[in-house]
């Protein structure tokens, strides 16, 4: 009786395998496209915050792997092929995965890192204003169509050159990194003769005395906008409630910790692989430059959503920002 009770005990954990489902043993985390608005990741990474969370919870053997690759599409693909759990990239990148996966997968926002601007830089004197783009001009962007600048570029064009014409820009982006857009750009032996940067690759750019800033995401947002966020599948977050939790608590405690130790922060990311070659004074300064916020909080994300609903690049449009995002952060004053 005792072995027929444990074979049928047995059949019902097959038919059903929620009741013995456990955590993963491996939460695996990209870093980023670099720059200042993955901080908060390298932070994560340098001081062991999600491990500590995870301990807490009991979860005291779970490997932390952090994955060096970062564009917006890429760290699409790899969320969507399970090569990774989470996804750091801009609202775009996510409202395009939050509109694409209603079904089975539903992307949903976890929450932001950042708010700060991006810049649009050149090497040309004849670039005054967007207006001026046209020819041969080549613009490097961290993902064509779906990264900040793209849509921020669009938004000028429905607004400029109306509605049929939004995508204008488009065709003038190449997709590239922000270190290979920083070398084409400073080089002038490339092509591309324009460059929409991040902090602190922007700073780096305008050392040179021939390159101007052309103008910035913010003028065309209307104020301070997130720029990375961190997302994830409601299978994950359903299935692993404790290592979720310990990804946002690590989060939250590497926010907390570059305002309060800016100049710790700032070796950090000058010690970590992307950070090589610059100088400790010149993170430090973006760090604690005012348009440089580390919040969890999302900012103007309805903007992105409501603009890519109306040209027709996301299908659904959300009702509130609170319907993009897990419920674990509707405690949050978003926008």
């Amino acid at each position: 009786m005792r072995r027929f009770a444990a074979l049928a005990l047995a059949g019902l954990l097959a038919l059903a395998p929620g009741l013995a489902r456990a955590e993963v043993d491996e939460v695996r985390i990209p870093v980023g496209a670099g720059g200042i608005g993955f901080l908060p990741l390298l932070v994560m990474e340098k001081q062991k915050l999600v491990e500590k969370h995870a301990a807490a919870a009991g979860l005291d053997k779970l490997k932390v792997s952090w994955i060096s690759f970062g564009g917006p599409s890429v760290v699409n693909d790899a969320l969507l092929s399970g090569a990774s759990h989470f996804a750091p990239a801009g609202p775009p990148a996510f409202l395009t995965m939050w509109g694409r996966t209603r079904g089975a997968q539903k992307v949903m926002g976890a929450a932001a890192m950042t708010s700060m601007p991006m810049y649009l830089n050149t090497n040309s004197d004849r670039i005054k204003t967007l207006d001026d783009i046209g020819g041969t001009d080549k613009m490097a962007v961290t993902g064509i169509k779906v990264s900040i600048p793209a849509i921020v570029m669009q938004m000028y064009a429905r607004d400029k050159y109306g509605a049929a014409d939004y995508a204008r820009f488009d065709k003038y982006t190449v997709s590239m990194t922000h270190p290979d857009a920083v070398v084409a750009l400073l080089s002038r032996r490339l092509e591309i003769n324009l460059h929409f940067a991040s902090p602190p690759f922007h700073q780096r750019e305008l050392k040179d005395p021939g390159i101007r800033t052309v103008m910035n995401t913010d003028q065309i947002m209307g104020g301070s906008t997130t720029f990375t966020m961190l997302y994830t599948t409601q299978k994950f977050h359903d299935e692993n409630p404790k290592t979720y939790g310990a990804v946002m608590a690590g989060l939250r405690e590497a926010i907390a910790f570059i305002k309060a130790n800016p100049k710790e922060a700032t070796r950090i990311f000058v010690e970590a692989p992307g950070g090589k070659g610059w100088a400790e004074e010149e993170i430090l300064a973006v760090i604690q430059s005012p348009d440089t916020v580390f919040t969890t909080s999302p900012q103007n994300v309805m903007k992105y959503a409501t603009f890519m609903h109306e040209v027709g690049t996301l299908k659904v449009k959300p009702e509130n920002w609170k319907e993009l995002f897990l419920p674990d952060a509707h405690d949050q004053e978003g926008s």
